[in-house]
């Protein structure tokens, strides 16, 4: 069974939707580790409600990224960690990760890449006004949600939504899509 890192940062709806995915025998993994950066994040709470061990820094608290990095990498290779899974981690992975796990670190996005990239793709979308958005998952490289596309989804953008409403939406399909792709990830590039 692999064993896999969640990086969130914020509230951690997508790590318990991997973790419930694992419970329910749909998701062929261990979830072994959760790396947060940020003290208060409610994700916290979900990982330590599922018994599951968390690495939580504060990025000032280090000389530089590669210095949090160096001591993440520890933490992986200490668990024997095979893939790390970003969650609304919303930090850009370095180089020293990014060599120790070539092609196994990926990520979601709010949007349909390469429209829409970083912070608030929500946002971005209700500002062009664009009637279709979506999901996008995709492996991560040294860029801003630059690395090749893995899976889309569409979500509609409806006349009557709302950044709320459209975000409920996008979130479901992170859902049920995220899960499914990482059990194909693991089941085939990994095996």
């Amino acid at each position: 069974m692999k064993r896999i890192a969640i990086f969130a940062s914020g509230s951690g709806s997508n790590f318990q939707s991997i973790v419930d995915s694992v419970k329910k025998g749909q998701l062929d993994a261990e979830v072994a580790l959760l790396v947060c950066d940020k003290p208060g994040a409610f994700v916290i709470e979900r990982a330590q409600n599922e018994n599951i061990p968390s690495f939580i820094f504060s990025p000032r608290n280090y000389e530089d990224k590669a210095a949090f990095e160096r001591e993440i990498l520890k933490e992986l290779q200490a668990r024997d960690i095979d893939f790390i899974v970003l969650a609304g981690y919303m930090r850009l992975i370095g180089p020293t990760l990014l060599q120790a796990f070539s092609n196994r670190i990926v990520n979601i996005h709010p949007s349909l890449l390469p429209a829409f990239p970083g912070k608030d793709a929500i946002g971005q979308a209700f500002t062009a006004g664009v009637k279709v958005t979506g999901v996008t998952i995709h492996y991560v490289d040294e860029g801003m949600d630059t690395g090749p596309i893995i899976a889309q989804r569409a979500v509609d953008v409806l006349d009557d939504d709302s950044w709320e409403t459209l975000q409920q939406r996008i979130q479901a399909c992170e859902h049920e899509l995220y899960p499914l792709v990482i059990q194909k990830l693991l089941s085939t590039v990994m095996a």
